[in-house]
């Protein structure tokens, strides 16, 4: 039987699986159960200690050596009681995933005798063989040391895996060089940048706060298909995403899939991975059908980015894991099923002061608001001014497949701001006055019901890489399988280099005795906003027009990510980063992502390769043969071939395509074997861009043609009709 078939037989029996079949707590009262949070610090840490750790999480001082112990004791009884045996050091090098080695609390008391032990020292620092993770040319293979470090400000949680339990502790990575080796540290960098910068200006305003904070919440899609589709398909393993595969004859056309209701295994599949999100104080909220069939989306609760960050990785790795004991499969990929919407990862970013203001909320009146006209003003000219350093960062393989592709933003940022507060800043730009245009309205809808729906003072434009809306920025461009860390760091830091820009020059402007502060703030947000005009547009971010609008305001329209991964060279960038990376650590993001790319591409290569060679071209010469053999008997029996004119032409079709796939793929073997060859990283990464995907486009269409043309008992690879919608 053709595997396909056993395939569906298996996913034809298949039910529901519930993990757990009693009912579990609300989520308010599992929040956080799995993580060592305040509450629990406060119950069994010495208030001098408890206070030690709280300000630390706050950023306000360091861990003091003489309580680390004490807080290890707590922490490891804890963990110990909730049955974990081992800790890890749980960090997030240059891969773009996470990161941990397993240690037991164990040690020597006597000979032939061990006791569990967890100290100061195996909290605060651990140290990974450094030489196996990417570092862009900063280490040699033979410079192998490199240490972890706790990072307080993320909670310590136990992680259940397998037939056990792990103290994981969020930590941060970097060499016996001290080079950052990680996503983290530049994270929490920028966030400290960000902190000083808009501190300054509420200082000027005389805002009272003690700290200032990015926040985040991101937006995650993701595909949930069978188990069994899933093992048949070795792109799908290998890869993530289908090499190959012709279009389904229903895809998303109907637009039915969007916001429907959710199939009953998946919301099964949900609703175990949102509690296990839970009880690692995920603050999971949101969960939806999306708009390609099996794709979906799940959001959470707006939090600390470094956090969130944090918590959007454990998120991923959840799903991932929980899929499996559903006999389902999470595709986190950009750009599972060709045809069909990518996945993103929305970053809805703003400030937040301890006090718990929104920072980018307008208020009732954002013209009076001026840290609000301030911050909005230097977004964007951060966002003008290192737009390409801003798709750098957004930057892979996979995610080129999704951008642009009228479902994602293009390649081109710019920044959307509703028409509303565009009026605002428009009017400020002109006139260099603040005029009151915002107004709240409510709708009138017909309906004689006693209740009010409210307007906001933006629409939402999903077509936009960089939107506002309402009282934050949304990042839409970065791709659903990376790290939202890089994203965020870039943003933080560009903004609070433009924030620090327009302070400098409001005070200036004040020092000299001639202008108060609205005056002086009116002058330079005016100033600023001229300036970074062209970054702002509000309408159709798919359209022919607006690239050629793009093109006018000189804006960037890069395509493709390998080119993108220059800006992290340049000087404007490294004046950016100054205090988060140095310029040599700058350098080595660029070699990594340049040879993440070359590898990326070179896997899909091979990949294409194998199944054309080993799957693909076998079943097309069977059906080249089971016609051959078809017309040959035919032609015994009817003696004449005049009544098989369209057969002769199947089988010449056939033979001619099965002639140019065996071309095809010889074509593609050696694009890829020269561009294996290229020493220098970058060359490398251009040329598996320009010379070898093109090459693979053409052979996929030749494949995607062969599997509409050769019997459906042949075929190998599960179809996009079995896998998108038998789940």
């Amino acid at each position: 039987m053709n595997p396909r078939y056993k395939a569906l037989e298996i996913v034809g029996k298949r039910s529901r699986h519930i993990i757990n079949e009693t009912k579990s707590a609300g989520p308010s009262e599992n929040f956080g159960i799995n993580v060592f949070n305040r509450s629990i610090m406060q119950k069994v840490l010495p208030k001098e200690v408890y206070l030690n750790v709280l300000n630390a999480i706050e950023g306000k001082e360091k861990i003091k050596p003489e309580f680390a112990d004490t807080i290890a004791v707590a922490i490891k009884e804890w963990a110990t009681a909730k049955g974990a045996t081992h800790y890890s050091h749980w960090f997030q090098p240059l891969t773009g995933a996470s990161a941990e080695k397993h240690d037991a609390f164990i040690d020597w008391h006597a000979p032939d005798q061990m006791i569990e032990k967890f100290d100061g020292k195996q909290l605060i620092q651990g140290e990974p063989d450094a030489s196996s993770f990417p570092s862009g040319g900063l280490r040699s293979t033979y410079e192998a040391r490199g240490y972890t470090g706790w990072d307080p400000t993320s909670p310590i949680f136990v992680w259940n895996g397998g037939d056990g339990v792990t103290l994981c502790i969020p930590s941060i990575f970097f060499s016996w060089t001290g080079d950052v080796l990680d996503q983290k540290i530049p994270l929490l960098r920028s966030d400290s940048k960000i902190h000083d910068a808009t501190m300054r200006l509420l200082k000027l305003t005389g805002v009272s706060a003690s700290y200032v904070n990015s926040t985040l919440g991101c937006e995650q899609e993701y595909f949930v298909v069978d188990r069994a589709w899933h093992n048949l398909r070795p792109d799908l393993m290998l890869a993530g995403r289908t090499v190959f595969g012709a279009d389904s004859p229903k895809g998303q056309e109907l637009q039915d899939h969007y916001f429907g209701a959710v199939k009953d295994r998946i919301l099964c599949f949900m609703q175990d991975f949102e509690n296990a999100a839970i009880k690692l104080a995920i603050p999971v909220k949101t969960r939806h059908n999306e708009v390609a069939p099996a794709q979906h989306e799940v959001a959470p609760i707006y939090e600390r980015a470094s956090q969130a960050v944090d918590h959007n990785i454990l998120l991923m790795e959840l799903m991932r894991q929980i899929a499996i004991k559903h006999d389902l499969s999470c595709l986190l990929h950009e750009k599972p099923f060709q045809g069909l919407n990518g996945s993103g990862k929305h970053c809805n970013w703003s400030l937040a002061t301890d006090t718990g203001i929104n920072l980018l909320n307008p208020t009732n009146t954002p013209e009076n608001n001026l840290n609000f006209l301030v911050l909005i003003t230097a977004i964007l000219n951060a966002v003008y001014e290192h737009s390409t350093l801003l798709r750098a960062s957004i930057g892979s393989a996979a995610n080129d497949f999704r951008l642009g592709g009228h479902e994602a933003p293009p390649a081109v940022i710019s920044v959307y701001l509703g028409e509303e507060l565009e009026a605002v800043l428009q009017s400020i730009e002109e006139k260099g006055a603040h005029t009151r245009i915002l107004k709240k309205n409510s709708y009138d809808l017909g309906i004689p019901v006693n209740l009010d729906f409210t307007k906001e003072n933006t629409d939402r434009n999903r077509t936009s890489p960089f939107a506002f809306t309402g009282n934050k920025f949304e990042f839409r461009a970065v791709g659903s399988s990376s790290s939202p860390s890089f994203p965020m760091t870039v943003l933080n830091a560009i903004v609070a280099e433009s924030l620090n820009s327009m302070v400098d020059e409001i005070e200036q402007e004040m020092s000299s005795g001639k202008k108060k502060l609205l005056e002086s703030v009116l002058s330079v947000v005016r100033k600023y906003l001229k300036a970074s005009r062209d970054i702002r547009f509000a309408g159709d971010n798919y359209s022919e027009e607006w690239f050629e609008e793009a093109k006018r305001r000189n804006l960037p329209n890069i395509k493709k990510s390998i080119e993108s991964f220059e800006a992290l060279k340049t000087e404007k960038t490294a004046q950016a980063f100054i205090g988060i990376l140095t310029k040599q650590e700058l350098q080595s993001r660029y070699e990594i992502m340049a040879e993440i790319y070359s590898h990326s591409v070179s896997i899909e290569t091979k990949l294409m390769l194998d199944i054309a060679r080993s799957q693909i071209l076998p079943a097309a010469i069977q059906q080249q043969t089971n016609l051959a053999s078809s017309l040959a008997a035919f032609s015994t029996v009817a003696g004449s071939s005049k009544k098989l004119k369209g057969q002769i032409a199947m089988l010449n079709s056939l033979s001619e395509s099965i002639e140019n796939l065996i071309e095809m793929l010889d074509k593609v073997s050696e694009e890829q074997r020269k561009a294996i060859a290229i020493d220098n990283f970058e060359k490398r990464g251009k040329a598996f861009c320009y010379k070898v995907l093109p090459e693979c486009v053409k052979l996929r269409e030749i494949i995607d043609h062969l599997e509409t043309h050769i019997n459906d008992a042949l075929w190998p690879l599960p179809k996009y009709r079995e896998i998108l919608f038998i789940n």
